[in-house]
């Protein structure tokens, strides 16, 4: 082999591809689909990618206002655990941790998916009972999660400041092995390679501008920035910006759009070895695999759908940084960004029909959406197909608002993820 033989071959293979990129993600649309997916971030591209693979439906399109995974997908921080409280919420975000362990084998791509261990961090008698209170139901659900004192706390992640003479005191944490991180960007990829491989066509820059309906109020397709596109059935999959879209069908939703913020810093050697959260001063951080420390808090205090966030966020974070962890005092932050996630009243999400036949939706995760993304799309598509709830969906459709039996995970949720 010749001494250019390499890069060659490397040239050959970027330019076949770009030729396969430019095949499979931007196709000309059909006229008529079977299921529009409006969204195509994590969720939607799971969700055709499980309703083609287990369900065997194949006339599909993903539209996509943008490119792939250019919305929340790719402007979060990427925490994967399950350690919710209540049974309805433990069985969704199990099942998804589930899904993740197998994840890269299913799709044949790397998602980096790295159970280094998610610890939540205690610094009041409250923060205390409050975890264990969590770890008792987590057990009862066949959960991992357990109580470490503060130096047990500190031998799992050697930079924590365990000083009783810190601002925030740690006193013990609350540790779920299981839980860990992955590649925001390679979930978003693998999953679309996998749908396109099954027939699925993926759509980008095709930004739907109206849900039109037929006469008997059902949905019959979709307008377009690229034309007019029919379909029997429409899920909504638009993270941060449900309402806007539900709303060209005449539907109001239970959401608000908030701002969440994140940042990086500049790469460093391994020093944080699993991810680090507190709920009392809304802060939390990881390591990602180039180095960086990503560091995040929790929604902004008002309603927007900016999605750059406000700087008393960020300082606050930093500052919570700084205490917990004071190696980290001159370090610096190379970037910042902000997401839009949707919340519903109760702060659990909503997965299922509306009042319109044929329109579907699948929102209102406030920041639990990255670590739910395979259990949802999974759940989301078996109702699609079957046209009947996933038994561990069921309890998060819209009727709740109703009955008032509602998944109240506000406190549960940590620092809002």
């Amino acid at each position: 082999m010749s001494k250019f033989s390499f890069f060659e071959i490397m040239r050959k293979a970027l330019n076949h591809n770009e030729d396969w990129q430019r095949q499979w993600a931007d196709p000309e649309p059909k006229k008529d689909y079977d299921i529009i997916i409006i969204g195509g971030g994590g969720h939607g591209l799971g969700t055709a990618c499980y309703l083609a693979k287990e369900h065997g439906l194949t006339n599909i399109a993903v539209l996509e206002k943008g490119w792939i995974g250019g919305g929340n997908t790719g402007r979060n921080t990427t925490i994967i655990r399950s350690n919710y409280l209540y049974d309805e919420s433990a069985a969704l975000y199990d099942h998804s941790v589930r899904l993740w362990e197998g994840l890269s084998q299913d799709l044949n791509y790397n998602v980096m998916f790295s159970q280094r261990g998610v610890m939540m961090l205690a610094h009041t008698d409250h923060d205390r009972h409050s975890f264990q209170r969590h770890i008792h139901a987590n057990r009862l659900n066949g959960i991992d999660n357990e109580w470490l004192d503060a130096g047990q706390a500190q031998d799992y992640c050697p930079a924590l400041d365990i000083s009783p003479a810190a601002r925030y005191p740690v006193i013990g944490a609350a540790l779920q092995r299981r839980g860990g991180v992955a590649r925001h960007d390679a979930v978003a990829w693998g999953y679309a390679r996998a749908a396109s491989e099954c027939g699925v066509h993926i759509i980008q820059n095709c930004e739907v501008t109206n849900i039109t309906r037929h006469a008997n109020g059902s949905v019959s397709g979709v307008e377009t920035s690229r034309g007019f596109i029919g379909a029997k059935k429409i899920a909504v999959v638009a993270a941060g910006n449900t309402s806007n879209v539900m709303r060209m069908a005449g539907v109001r939703m239970p959401l608000e759009s908030y701002p969440l913020q994140a940042l990086v810093s500049e790469p460093l050697k391994p020093v944080i070895p699993c991810v680090i959260m507190s709920n009392s001063v809304h802060a939390y951080i990881s390591q990602s695999d180039k180095g960086e420390l990503v560091i995040g808090a929790g929604t902004d205090q008002y309603v927007s759908y900016s999605q750059t966030g406000s700087l008393p966020v960020i300082s606050h974070t930093l500052e919570a940084i700084c205490e917990l962890f004071p190696i980290f005092r001159r370090v610096r932050m190379m970037r910042s960004w902000g997401g839009i996630v949707d919340v519903t009243p109760d702060r659990s999400p909503i997965i299922g029909e509306t009042p319109v036949p044929g329109l579907f939706v699948n929102c209102g995760w406030g920041t639990g959406g990255f670590k739910a993304t395979p259990g949802s799309a999974h759940v989301f598509a078996h109702h699609l197909a079957t046209g009947t709830p996933h038994p561990v969906n069921a309890p998060f459709t819209l009727k709740r608002f109703e009955t008032g039996r509602l998944i109240d995970e506000a406190a549960a949720a940590a620092v809002a993820h």
